[in-house]
């Protein structure tokens, strides 16, 4: 029996103009209660999504999962911190490129994978400067006008 192809793909559409993106991977997330469910109905948000290590764990912070409204006792906190699954060489790698000035990891799209699980993008990204972010809305207004013509 095959699971259907999900539709739910919530995305930090901010980070990819305030970040430049060095490197991404793909995490699972360790989920409780009811989060999965208020994910499959699309309410959950990723703006000033973050992830930071504590005893060589990965967690990611400020990921908005809504209540569940039909939840009753299994409710969850809304922003609490969720522990990321990777690979031991992953995590390693990450911890390394962390501890280097201006990186940083932060949360970049959430969606459901083919097997019915969450998973959660996640991308090394180091800050733009200003002028990298006029650069960005130059090439895209140029883009845009090009898809007029």
């Amino acid at each position: 029996m095959t699971k259907a192809k999900s539709k739910i793909e919530i995305k930090n559409k901010r980070a990819s103009f305030e970040y430049e993106f060095i490197e991404s991977f793909t995490a699972g997330i360790v989920l409780s209660g009811t989060e999965i469910k208020s994910i499959r109905a699309g309410k959950a948000s990723l703006s000033d999504s973050y992830c930071y290590f504590v005893n060589r764990e990965l967690f990611v912070k400020n990921m908005h999962i809504a209540d569940y409204w039909w939840g009753s006792f299994n409710k969850h906190d809304p922003r609490r911190d969720r522990k990321l699954l990777l690979s031991k060489r992953e995590l390693s790698r990450l911890f390394r490129a962390t501890r280097e000035k201006g990186l940083t990891i932060i949360a970049t799209r959430l969606f459901i994978a083919e097997n019915g699980y969450a998973k959660l993008n996640i991308s090394l990204a180091k800050g733009k400067r200003e002028y990298d972010k006029r650069q960005t809305i130059k090439e895209k207004d140029l883009r845009r006008d090009g898809e007029r013509m």
